[in-house]
């Protein structure tokens, strides 16, 4: 059977998701292939903003519009480190290229220039982030865990964080609030 690649997909978590960490999320799944995968969660916003993030920091941060923009939970690992989802990609320390047009960075600088008026034009920082091992989360879809859609920018960087699963479900044709918690077999 042929690898899937959900590389720049949305992990819409079903009405029966019971773990704690993922139960009605939104996950961009930022890297997809055969040692497993690696996404963040963009809907759960924390009580942490980036005002508080960038004072912990000890970095300035000169924008008053991101002083009260949210942090986000990003997943169950390494929770203790910030992930910025971002447009454009950019060159930074140390940063994934999702696609063409889109990063997830996790060095200091991204932030740096970010606190100096700088960075790039669009952002969603997390702490943490979601993974999964080689097999497991093709084993999760199988087991009715999770539904996949491609990802629409917008979805993230444009729509207030409540209504992102909403819109997710959208892109499939489906009310996430009429979504049965049982799954068919034929």
């Amino acid at each position: 059977m042929a690898q899937v690649n959900l590389t720049n997909h949305f992990l819409i978590a079903m009405p029966n998701m019971v773990d704690p960490y993922f139960a009605r999320t939104l996950t961009f799944i930022c890297e997809h292939n055969e040692q497993g995968a690696l996404g963040v969660v963009v809907n759960r916003p924390i009580e942490m903003t980036l005002g508080a993030l960038f004072e912990r920091l000890s970095l300035p941060l000169a924008s008053q519009i991101l002083v009260k923009e949210p942090v986000y939970f990003g997943g169950p690992v390494q929770t203790d480190r910030g992930f910025v989802l971002h447009q454009p990609p950019g060159k930074w320390q140390s940063t994934l290229s999702v696609r063409d047009n889109v990063g997830l960075t996790t060095s200091k600088d991204i932030l740096e220039a970010v606190g100096q008026g700088g960075g790039p034009d669009r952002m969603l920082v997390t702490l943490g982030y979601s993974g999964w091992a080689a097999g497991q989360l093709e084993n999760e879809i199988k087991q009715n865990a999770w539904l996949t859609v491609e990802a629409k920018d917008a979805i993230i960087f444009d729509t207030p964080s409540e209504e992102r699963l909403p819109a997710a479900m959208k892109l499939l044709g489906i009310d996430f609030a009429k979504l049965s918690e049982e799954a068919g077999h034929a």
